[in-house]
């Protein structure tokens, strides 16, 4: 490979190079099917990876689907799935019939197309940056216009040239795509690292050393032995303070805990809100959502502020610091607890109201040890989470590179 000027290659609009309709081998291939492979979008990757494992009758697909058979190449129509990549060469379909999600454009190379070099042209950044720019609808529902894609002009070399740069692209991108899954990899591995530190510091303590006793709680199990346990209702206090309309909003995120709410400007707000009604959260409280504290939606407000009259305020009232109790709260230990005290009849309903936190009973370590651990936590989990940030970048990086190279290839900038 080497760069090169912009091959002088001819250019030409999609529309004319793909075709129109079924050929009389694909309409054979449907007539005979019975049984064909159905894409939900879910089954498309990012990276050109298909889930082909669904396999259903014709006649339950047939109306109210996109059609589409082997060789294909199929691309997401709808925000965020375009913009991610959702896309793929179509090999490999069952009775090579394919039926999926009406999101998608279905591309059918010509006789002058590579089924492979039109794949590597819709991965291409100048056809997602363009593409993305296209969009229409309204937000959350934006999508590519058919117009768009049937006129992007395509740069169009031999086919003997285009079979070689599907080549090239082959080989350079599966080595790009191991690194890619590598670092996604460790990011996998530094998650559960830092979720295994912060509970077994939150739960057994810093002194490895120390006698341990049964805590007679079956979740937690043994927990250092002088230290103590108590119900949550000895621990905190129901806050229910409304009618200060004028603080800042504050929401509970399952990943983040509790932040200030950010408020963008590419999204209707609601202006109609009656601020009065929500509850009161004093910097330190503890903060959950009812409906999803069993998923670790909890963390302590970082300032005073608004929470949704929904969540629930626990305000410290005892010799639990809040910011060990985030930590602990925090863990899929307690969580499952939380699960196991809550009320509903569908799992992904469950609430956990105030009567059933209250009765949770929690360990509680001396002031001295308390402020230790949080410090331990904070401490380790920075180095965690700086290595995070670096093996994410790196693939952010990698992915850059990726399209980089897909689009200095079909465009003519390389000489492969």
């Amino acid at each position: 490979m080497k760069a090169t000027t912009q091959l002088k290659w001819p250019t030409s609009r999609l529309r004319f190079l793909l075709n129109p309709g079924p050929t009389h081998d694909q309409r054979e291939k449907l007539r005979q099917a019975t049984q064909v492979t159905f894409l939900p979008m879910e089954a498309i990757g990012e990276q050109g990876e298909l889930d082909l494992s669904t396999i259903r009758n014709l006649d339950e697909v047939k109306t109210g689907y996109t059609q589409f058979f082997d060789g294909a190449v199929i691309v997401a129509k709808i925000t965020p799935c375009f913009e991610n990549g959702k896309g793929a060469l179509v090999q490999g379909l069952f009775n090579g019939v394919g039926f999926g999600t009406t999101e998608l454009y279905v591309l059918s190379p010509g006789p002058e197309l590579d089924g492979r070099f039109l794949y590597y042209v819709t991965k291409s950044s100048s056809f997602k940056k363009l593409g993305e720019a296209a969009m229409t609808g309204a937000a959350g529902q934006k999508r590519v216009p058919e117009e768009f894609v049937r006129n992007f002009r395509v740069v169009l070399p031999s086919l003997l040239q285009q079979h070689a740069m599907a080549d090239f692209l082959d080989r350079e991108t599966v080595k790009i795509d191991a690194l890619i899954t590598a670092k996604e990899q460790l990011l996998e591995i530094l998650a559960e690292k830092r979720r295994a530190l912060v509970t077994h510091t939150a739960t057994h303590g810093l002194n490895h050393d120390a006698p341990f006793r049964d805590s007679g709680i079956h979740w937690l199990g043994k927990i250092p032995a002088h230290w103590e346990t108590c119900r949550l209702a000895w621990l905190f206090k129901d806050r229910d303070e409304r009618y200060e309309p004028e603080l800042p909003l504050l929401e509970v995120s399952i990943n983040t805990g509790v932040d200030l709410r950010e408020f963008s400007d590419d999204r209707i707000e609601s202006t109609a809100s009656d601020f009065n009604t929500y509850k009161v959260a004093h910097k330190g409280d503890i903060v959950f959502n009812k409906m999803r504290m069993w998923q670790g939606a909890v963390g302590v407000a970082p300032e005073n502020g608004l929470v949704s009259p929904d969540y629930t305020v626990a305000a410290p009232a005892g010799d639990l610091s809040p910011e060990y109790a985030g930590l602990l709260f925090r863990t899929e230990m307690f969580s499952a607890e939380c699960a196991r005290n809550s009320h509903g009849i569908v799992w992904d309903r469950l609430r956990l109201y105030w009567e059933g936190f209250r009765d949770i009973v929690v360990p509680v370590p001396p002031s001295a040890e308390q402020r230790a651990i949080i410090a331990h936590i904070k401490c380790e989990t920075a180095k965690l989470d700086a290595l995070r940030e670096a093996t994410e970048k790196t693939i952010s990086l990698l992915k850059e590179r990726r399209a980089a190279l897909i689009a200095a290839a079909v465009t003519g900038q390389i000489d492969v």
